[in-house]
């Protein structure tokens, strides 16, 4: 019996030492915070909660606050303000000290002076409603008698908060003059009276926060602001680098960037001529700077054709001749450029070009063909440049073999003619004649086919010797040939052969070839005529073209106006030159 009792008490003591540990593990835990100066005043996860300059021991008891992480803030105006990461545990105190360190430095003035009546222990924000605007508490500015107690700020209209805990007791502006009193009743409404202040006038270079037993003073400064661009000149596409700083500023914001710190710098790229202003603010309001960024958005390009004319020869569908140009181009500032007709191009380069006219139809060519730049960038600048190119030439109609065949035409010569002693003389006028006509079409044909080549092939009649006859016929097919030269023929494309008498037409070849002779002669060839003209057909020079082989029309020219001499029986040699000149 008694040990089941004693099981029964250490069983009861440890569900009461439980439940005691869950009590202690759900209550709230408590914060101890000294701060140093004592008037700083304290915030717990961005709430005020109040200083301890009234306490005796100078520390600010939190209680009741909820087990887990905390942040704890401590802000005195004219000292770097600091925040704390705290766990706090249920039923447990917390100890945290702060010293916070003061800025340097004395504040000028002009000042005028605000006066809060009304709630003592109050936060006092200026220009700002976070925790970096706080200037003090109500306590340190409701009196100016005995003890000295004043916020002093520059002269202006400020944006005046006052909070209780977290709660707003009163917000709005507050207009003071320099070497102005304004007092402030946030219980009445944020009622305001001004006095003079003259005191004002009074105070130079003096801490922003000082205090004694009894008394403080905390003068406000202005903020100061500057900012400057490391290259306040770019292209479009560059980049500079902004730096900016501030005093007596908690935020910053720059025109265009948005909010920045009150102190810091960023490269930028601007894309047109900008004025970046830098804002900082602080408790004693905002000062600006601005910084000027110029953005050459200009585009320089150039653009050339060379030669400016180049030339064209078309024969039928065989180009000739077609000559090329270079285009160069160049362009500076620019991340955008395209040439017309070709598209997007580096932004420069070269590139050589052979363009076609535009004609089909036979004539003369004049074509123009205009080549535009555009360059561009994405500053809004751009730049055009056009160049144009001529084309200068001809288009003729082909020449074919089936048109050319009416131009070839054997040449007829009088008889031993041309003459050992006088080997330039014995083409008449009419084989003259219808050498150039052929030469003509030969030199259109040779266009349209550069390949092309002539045999000139040399004949005699059976009168003379076989070394005679092939002399003959090699004078022959040799003045043809000058001639030849002398209308444009490249020599490269004749070629000779003296056949003497290899290649003569029999008299049955001869009356079949007058039977189908256009030119039908106006006398009987019978008897001696007929060997007369038997003989004036073999006394020749037949043109060959080659590959195709084609042989020139072996036709008489019966209706040459120097028949006579072409056809008739030998004359006296003078005649003849006579007659051939």
């Amino acid at each position: 019996m008694r040990n089941r009792l004693l099981s029964m008490l250490i069983t009861l003591g440890a569900f009461m030492l439980l439940a005691l540990m869950m009590s202690a593990c759900t209550r709230g835990g408590r914060l101890e915070v000294r701060a140093v100066p004592t008037q700083a005043y304290v915030h717990l996860d961005g709430v005020p909660i109040g200083d301890a300059s009234r306490s005796r021991d100078h520390n600010i008891l939190l209680t009741g606050i909820s087990p887990g992480e905390h942040t704890v803030g401590v802000y005195n105006y004219g000292y770097e303000p600091q925040e704390h990461k705290v766990n706090i545990t249920g039923g447990e105190t917390t100890y945290l000290r702060v010293p916070l360190t003061p800025v340097g430095g004395t504040v000028s003035g002009p000042w005028g002076r605000i006066q809060i009546e009304g709630d003592r222990h109050a936060a006092v924000l200026l220009n700002g409603k976070t925790p970096e605007y706080l200037v003090g508490h109500a306590d340190e500015f409701n009196n100016y008698w005995h003890w000295k107690q004043g916020l002093l700020v520059p002269p202006g209209t400020h944006q005046l908060t006052v909070l209780e805990r977290g709660t707003t007791i009163w917000s709005g502006p507050v207009t003071v003059a320099a070497n102005q009193r304004v007092i402030v009743n946030v219980k009445e409404g944020g009622a305001q009276t001004t006095t003079s202040w003259p005191e004002g006038e009074t105070l130079n270079n003096i801490p922003r926060f000082q205090a004694g037993i009894a008394s403080a003073t905390v003068a406000v400064a202005t903020p100061k602001a500057q900012i400057s661009a490391s290259s306040a000149q770019v292209g479009c596409g560059g980049s500079t680098r902004l730096s900016w700083s501030s005093s007596d500023a908690v935020a910053g914001e720059i025109s265009g960037l948005g909010e920045v710190p009150a102190s810091g710098e960023r490269e930028i790229q601007p894309k047109e001529t900008t004025t970046y202003k830098f804002t900082a603010s602080g408790p004693g309001g905002a000062a600006t700077s601005s910084a000027t960024v110029n953005v050459d958005n200009a585009v320089q390009a150039s653009l050339e054709v060379s030669p400016a004319v180049i030339n064209y020869q078309r024969v039928g569908t065989n180009v000739v001749e077609q000559g090329s140009a270079t285009i160069k181009w160049s362009t500076s500032n620019a991340d955008s450029v395209s040439l017309s007709p070709f598209g997007s191009v580096s932004p420069s380069g070269s590139r050589t070009v052979q363009p076609a006219p535009q004609q089909t139809a036979a004539g003369t060519v004049s074509d123009t063909v205009t080549y535009t730049l555009n360059a561009s960038n994405a500053c809004g600048g751009s730049e055009t440049r056009t160049a144009t190119l001529r084309i200068a030439g001809s288009v003729k109609p082909a020449v074919t073999e089936t048109s050319f065949e009416t131009l070839l035409a054997s040449i007829y010569f009088p008889t031993a003619y041309p003459l050992e002693d006088a080997a330039d003389v014995g083409l008449l006028r009419s084989q003259r004649q219808s050498l150039s006509q052929f030469a003509e079409g030969l030199k259109k044909y040779l266009e349209v086919n550069p390949n092309a080549r002539l045999r000139l092939e040399g004949n005699a009649d059976r009168r003379g010797s076989e070394n005679y006859n092939f002399a003959l016929s090699e004078r022959r097919v040799e003045i043809v040939r000058q001639l030849l030269l002398s209308q444009g023929i490249p020599s490269a494309a004749i070629a000779t052969q003296a056949l003497g008498l290899g290649n003569n037409l029999e008299r049955d070849a001869v009356r079949r070839l007058e039977e189908r002779n256009p030119n039908k002669p106006t006398m009987k060839m019978v008897g001696r005529r007929a060997k007369e003209d038997w003989l004036a057909h073999n006394r020749r020079v037949d043109i060959v073209l080659l590959p195709s082989g084609l042989i020139s029309a072996r036709f008489y020219p019966y209706n040459a106006g120097d028949f006579n001499i072409l056809w008739q029986a030998p004359r006296p040699a003078h005649q003849v030159v006579e007659k051939a000149q």
